[in-house]
């Protein structure tokens, strides 16, 4: 896992190694840059060495005869089979990596090789033959990559960090995606805080010619849910469990150390049990928060610590008090790269710190269980829309007014102003209003008039109900909001921060829920076999029954327990202070300083539930400094 640069235009070629000195946290063990100067190409790399370490592994990566130039980033879990074919066919292998067997896989098939990948990557590939720079990235985009277009030409990186050096000195903000950050805490689609870049979307590539975009196409779509006749409950459960081992099995190659996250809950301890069956002693990591937990939120660690007993594996536990987390706020979005409003990419930095210290390089991680087989709160909440989604327009819009007047102090009032937030919404819209957490007519009396005029018609869930409107229209709800978990939820959150916050640490996640075929396979489950009443992710639990405790497969759904609505009370407080001040808001010209200031304290009064906006109006605001104000 590593970090990786690139460029095709009239940028100076001293760019890289400022672009290296930045990504250094994603590759400690080796760097390396390779120019062409006479067609303008420059390509970088940092290393994190997982698989053959030796020197023989250095990137860019040469072929034989110097005209192709790769450098890439990532893990290509069938890269054993791909190599035995391609050495079949004649070619000669001079390392043990997947690098090389990317490099001559391209030289045997080119473009067309994409879809013989099965693994989690970003690469830049230089073809000096066809003076083409290849531009591309994994197929449910669990490795990041942003790029840029100038006057100057293209470049990429898997940071945006790397790109400021290449950047205009007079950076625009991108109001539709702060909006959306704003909304949804997140931002869905191609969308950065920076007008001049853009995130290259999960399953793309791009060819690249004398600076330009020739072509851009999408090599890899997310599986729609098939009708697949249903076969019985036994053996979905059975193909369930057989296919997670598989990818499990599969994502276990590696010359290092690998560990693995157990925080307690499902996901993270059927990914350990099955590692175990490779590595009897993998070394397993949670975390302990100081303090207590957040009220309507579970403590992980007894569950942690009864799933490690459970499978007789070691499991070391790093403890972190509500003021450090709060401390390192900052340092968290400087990291993330965008305003991502939640503390729970701490949680993966802490854990991946000490994971690093212990002397892994490589954690397996549960993410994308709920996102495939269900257990958000979101999903039953679709399921419970047949007890009053059937009711006129004007009730349903009574109910959602009625639940926002509820004190929202209360775990249990904040949950049914969520239930009913955008009840009086139809269609697609209703089914992507889900994963807002407010209003947007509330939000939008927080900019200034300005600023709001420039976004009146903007809508920050847009991009889910267009993609929506693409997919097949016989398909359930359930089916529909999965679809969208996956598109785009997995991709432009929780994806994003594993990967910054581990990287950080120098630390390579790999996700086995996420393995291109136990994906196809969740496609064809039938989606009463997933959320089943109350029960979400019942297939994946029932064939989990052989292996782990009951008490831990149904345990109540519980999320990171990160005490937000404490730090806006208390350790947050000041930073709130100074970055919302009357006088900060009026410098940065996005937000009415009268607007914030009623909504911190209706917030304090219980009258709203705004902890999280609040959050992410600090994080916009410390994004800002970072990578706006300071140019340097």
């Amino acid at each position: 896992m590593c970090g990786i640069l690139a460029f095709a235009g009239t940028f100076d070629p001293q760019v890289l190694q400022a672009g290296l000195r930045v990504l250094n946290h994603r590759g400690p063990d080796d760097s390396g840059s390779h120019i062409d100067e006479s067609a303008g190409i420059g390509l970088a790399h940092t290393r994190l060495a997982i698989l053959d370490p030796s020197p023989i592994g250095h990137q860019p990566m040469l072929s034989d005869d110097g005209q192709v130039a790769l450098t890439y980033n990532g893990e290509i879990y069938n890269f054993k089979q791909l190599r035995q074919q391609l050495v079949a066919k004649g070619h000669n292998f001079h390392s043990h990596t997947d690098t090389e067997v990317l490099l001559k896989l391209y030289l045997d098939q080119g473009e067309a090789l994409l879809p013989r990948l099965n693994g989690i990557f970003a690469f830049a590939l230089w073809d000096q033959r066809r003076c083409t720079l290849l531009i591309a990235r994994d197929g449910l985009g669990v490795k990041p990559l942003y790029y840029t277009e100038s006057a100057q030409g293209f470049a990429c990186a898997s940071e945006i960090k790397a790109l400021l050096p290449l950047l205009p000195p007079t950076r625009e903000l991108d109001l539709t995606a702060l909006h959306r950050y704003l909304a949804l805490l997140w931002c869905p689609g191609n969308g950065t805080p920076l007008q001049s870049v853009r995130k290259l979307q999960p399953g793309e590539a791009i060819i690249i010619r004398q600076g330009q975009i020739e072509r851009r196409w999408t090599w890899y779509r997310q599986p729609t849910p098939s009708t697949t006749a249903d076969t019985g409950h036994a053996n979905w459960v059975a193909s369930t469990t057989a296919h997670l081992r598989q990818a499990v099995h599969r994502q276990m190659v590696a010359d290092v150390p690998v560990g693995a996250f157990l925080s307690g809950g499902l996901d993270s301890s059927a990914i350990v049990t099955f590692a175990r069956e490779q590595n009897p002693d993998i070394r397993c990591f949670t975390i302990a928060m100081g303090g207590g937990q957040e009220a309507g939120t579970a403590d992980d660690l007894p569950y942690a610590r009864r799933v490690a007993r459970h499978l007789d594996v070691p499991l070391d536990v790093v403890t972190i008090d509500a003021g450090q987390m709060a401390a390192d706020l900052e340092q968290m979005v400087t990291q993330l790269d965008e305003p991502l409003a939640d503390p729970a990419p701490l949680n993966v930095l802490y854990i991946s710190r000490l994971a690093q210290q212990q002397g892994m390089k490589v954690l397996l991680s549960g993410a994308g269980g709920d996102d495939l087989f269900t257990g958000y709160r979101r999903h039953y909440a679709l399921l419970l829309e047949k007890w009053w989604r059937w009711l006129p327009k004007s009730l349903r819009i009574s109910l959602e007014k009625t639940t926002l007047r509820l004190n929202q102090r209360h775990a249990w009032a904040r949950r049914l102003a969520k239930l009913f937030n955008g009840a009086g919404l139809d269609g697609d819209a209703s089914i992507a209003n889900y994963f807002l957490w407010a209003r947007e007519a509330d939000l939008l009396t927080l900019y200034t008039p300005e600023v709001r005029a420039q976004l009146q018609q903007t809508r920050a869930i847009a991009p889910l109900v267009d993609f929506l409107a693409s997919t097949p229209t016989k398909l359930s709800r359930l089916e529909s909001m999965l679809l969208l978990e996956q598109r785009f939820f997995l991709t432009d959150h929780n994806l994003t921060y594993t990967d910054k916050m581990s990287m950080a640490a120098g630390v390579e996640v790999r996700v086995p829920f996420l393995d291109l075929d136990l994906v196809e396979f969740a496609a064809r489950v039938p989606s009463m076999y997933k959320q089943r009443g109350s029960t979400g992710k019942w297939v994946l639990k029932k064939a989990m029954e052989p292996y782990l405790p009951l008490d831990v497969i149904y345990r109540p759904k519980t999320g990171f327990g990160a005490p937000l609505r404490r730090w806006m009370r208390h350790e947050l407080r000041e930073l709130l202070g100074d970055l919302l001040s009357t006088t900060s808001l009026k410098r940065r010209g996005l937000f009415d300083p009268a607007a914030v200031q009623r909504m911190i304290i209706a917030n304090d009064t219980g009258q709203i539930d705004a902890s999280y906006i609040l959050l992410s109006l600090l994080c916009i605001e410390i994004w800002c400094r970072r990578f706006i104000d300071q140019q340097s």
